[in-house]
């Protein structure tokens, strides 16, 4: 980079030399073509007074090398010329300069000379007898006056060279020496520092590109831990039916088991085979989700049938636990997965069934808004995904259970997580329902939070329960 900057202010350097250079010349040329008509016309007034004076004898002893002087009758005879026979000579009536001078008294022209085949400049100067006086010199070309100055302009060049060389690696040198200098680690020390305004925004998008990679490189590191730890804990939520249906199958297998028992620990194992299918369903669908391999069709959905179809399924389990499960308002429409709309109700309202007080109720309210701006929620509520401003349709899915301890509403959401383990593994569940859930809102552009109420958390009258609202863009 240096080499280049410097070969750009070396050429534009000695560009603006070469072109000064040929601008001095120009003017020079101009300037030294008017001195010599100038210097014509007096040399024209000086001869023009001596022949008034002396007539021809003033022709006698004239020395003029540097000008040709010519005498010229009223009838354009030529009577003198110090450069030519003037016997010879054509007739110069006709001739611009001689015109203007017996019209006016003054005449003056450059053209081509047929008697001395060059360019010459002319003065004429129209004497009281009214014949005419002309003098001449060789008209003044660039080419001449390069030639002339050829050494001088040779030496002042190469000197302009030499010091443009060295004025342009002066200066690449101290343009760079700000940018050798700098800590590419830590760019904002550099804002607002006068070398380096120019660079000012190069150096906040190297700031703001190494804070995203910083943010990447510790969400790789969280992912890898998550990892991590979902690995082991599918490992040990394995093992522990896996135990338990080994430990009664050996049982079974011994005989050790008095027959009226036998139906009892069959249950038993049927009960762990199925948790354990389930957790195993459960890990497929969230690898799923994980990996982008969940892909999103397209469809218009209608939430309201798919919470019927949810109450329906799960009436059964309701009843059991002595639960009722209502749906609340009118259909409402979003565009996504179907199977994945089912998995976010039918997670929620499992949830819901399974930390409840028997007596107690379910209640699903669908609702689609105009508008609507969902943001970051209080404390008490875990967020996930905000959305968009505009027409939303809004899912809460309210109980009235046990409820949720406030240090544990951010970590529900995590895998295998359980506010209260003993419950969960009695009702069944995987730990893995509200990542799903979540996951598959944030697939829909979707956004959920949590306000919960529990023993602890519940007061000036507040009834325990949990509400989780999730809204989606609506069709």
């Amino acid at each position: 980079m240096n080499k280049k900057i410097f070969r750009t202010i070396w050429l534009v350097a000695l560009s603006v030399f070469l072109a000064s250079l040929a601008f001095i010349m120009t003017v020079s040329y101009s300037y030294l073509s008017s001195e010599q008509l100038k210097q014509l016309r007096i040399e024209a007034r000086l001869a023009a007074q001596g022949v008034e004076r002396l007539g021809k004898d003033y022709f006698t002893n004239l020395d003029t090398k540097d000008y040709r002087i010519t005498w010229i009758s009223q009838d354009g005879e030529v009577l003198f010329d110090d450069d030519a026979n003037a016997s010879k000579m054509q007739n110069h009536r006709e001739r611009p300069e001689v015109q203007q001078a017996q019209t006016s008294g003054f005449g003056q022209a450059t053209r081509h000379s047929f008697t001395l085949d060059d360019q010459q400049s002319y003065v004429a100067l129209r004497l009281t007898d009214k014949s005419i006086i002309r003098m001449s010199a060789t008209q003044l070309s660039f080419l001449t006056l390069l030639l002339r100055w050829i050494q001088p302009i040779l030496i002042v060049v190469l000197i302009g060279v030499g010091v443009s060389f060295v004025l342009a690696r002066q200066l690449s040198k101290k343009i760079m020496q700000p940018l050798n200098e700098l800590d590419f680690s830590r760019p904002e020390r550099y804002f607002g520092k006068a070398d380096y305004q120019e660079i000012e925004p190069l150096l906040m998008h190297m700031a703001q590109q190494q804070r995203q990679l910083k943010a990447n490189q510790e969400q790789i590191e969280k992912t890898a831990l998550i990892r991590q730890e979902f690995t082991a804990n599918a490992s040990h939520e394995l093992k522990t039916p896996l135990h338990v249906i080994s430990g009664y199958a050996e049982l079974l297998k011994n005989r050790m088991v008095p027959d009226e028992n036998i139906t009892e620990f069959a249950d038993k194992i049927c009960t762990e085979a199925t948790r354990m299918s389930k957790l195993a369903e459960d890990i497929i669908n969230l690898s799923k989700l994980d990996s982008g391999g969940a892909e999103l069709s397209h469809e218009r959905c209608d939430l309201y049938q798919i919470c019927k179809n949810v109450r329906d399924s799960l009436e059964p389990t309701a009843t059991k636990a002595q639960v009722s499960l209502y749906v609340h308002g009118d259909h409402a429409f979003v565009d996504g997965s179907p199977a994945l709309l089912h998995s976010i109700v039918y997670n929620l309202c499992d949830n819901a069934i399974k930390y409840n007080h028997p007596g107690g109720s379910v209640h699903l309210y669908l609702e689609q808004d105009a508008q609507d701006a969902v943001g970051a929620t209080a404390s008490a509520q875990g967020t996930v995904n905000a959305t968009k401003s505009g027409a939303l349709t809004t899912l809460r899915v309210h109980d009235t259970g046990i409820g949720i301890p406030p240090q544990d509403i951010d970590r529900i959401f995590e895998r295998f997580y359980r506010v209260d383990k003993s419950r969960s593994k009695q009702a069944g569940g995987t730990g893995l329902g509200l990542s799903i859930v979540k996951h598959a809102v944030q697939l829909h552009n979707g956004n959920i939070h949590v306000q919960s109420y529990n023993g602890v958390g519940a007061g000036s009258g507040q009834a325990e329960g949990t509400t989780f609202t999730v809204t989606f863009p609506a069709q």
